[in-house]
Order: structure tokens, then C-alpha cells, then sequence
């Protein structure tokens, strides 16, 4: 009988994160949130308390429902459209693990969180792709220029 042996890679949230991740607080405007967004150039933002608690996310599809109900984004706040007590990922929590989350979560981006819910990066669908790219050999990444 033939025994197929895999290899598993090491591989952690810490290895690929991206940090520091980007927070806001939870009383900014969502015009705000587009802001920092675009500023920062993320597809999300993690929403913090006072005391730098991860509360909640919002992506670039919360941007869209708000603005595809109208809402006045001067207005509106960030915890009005964010998602409250999102998964989350821990950073020695193993790569395929986090893959299998965010796939059955339907999500691109899983904050990793340390014990005390302190956000302390993130992992984006980008990331898992560029890891995958330098593991093909291929090893392309871009570098956008500073506004």
C-alpha cells in the first residue's frame, strides 16, 4: 500500500498579517471611514473603544449598503454600519485554519486579535494571495506610490 505523506508550512497569522492594522473610533463619520480607507489604502477598518478594544469592522461592502440606502455620510457613525464582534483570527492560529474561516464566513479580511481582544494586525484575502504568489515562485508584488 502506498502512504502519501503531506508537508505542512509553518505558516501563521503573525507570518502574514499586516500591521499595524487600521482602526478608527467608533463615533467617526462614515465619510471618515471612506477616508482613512482610501488614505490608508485598505478595504477595511477596525473599530476600536477607548481603551483600544477591537468592537467591530467595516469593510468596503458596508460602505456600499450605506451608500446604497442613502444614508448622509457626515453623518452616520461608524458603529451604525459596522459589523459588531467579528471572527477573528489569533496570531499563532495556522493559515489553513483562517483560510477555512474566512471561506465560510464569506469574508476578506479576519482581524488577528491578541488575548485581551487588542487588535494587532490584519489578513486580507491580498495577503493569502501574495503568500501563495511567493510560494509559486512567482513573488509579485506592487509598491504604490505615497500620495
Amino acid at each position: 500500500m502506498l502512504l502519501l505523506r503531506r508537508r505542512r508550512i509553518p505558516l501563521r497569522a503573525r507570518d502574514i498579517m499586516t500591521t499595524p492594522p487600521v482602526t478608527i473610533g467608533p463615533d467617526a463619520s462614515i465619510k471618515d471611514v471612506a477616508r482613512k480607507m482610501r488614505t490608508e489604502r485598505v478595504g477595511s477598518v477596525l473599530v476600536v473603544d477607548e481603551e483600544g478594544k477591537l468592537r467591530g469592522i467595516i469593510t468596503e461592502r458596508d460602505l456600499v449598503f450605506a451608500c446604497s440606502e442613502g444614508w448622509n455620510p457626515e453623518v452616520k457613525q461608524a458603529w451604525e454600519i459596522m459589523t459588531e464582534d467579528p471572527i477573528t483570527a489569533k496570531p499563532d492560529e495556522d493559515i489553513v485554519t483562517i483560510i477555512k474561516k474566512m471561506r465560510d464566513a464569506n469574508i476578506r479580511h479576519i482581524p488577528v486579535v491578541d488575548d485581551n481582544g487588542k487588535p494587532l494586525g490584519m489578513i486580507s484575502a491580498r495577503d493569502i494571495l501574495d503568500f501563495i504568489m511567493t510560494l509559486a515562485g512567482l513573488g509579485i508584488f506592487h509598491e504604490f506610490p505615497s500620495e
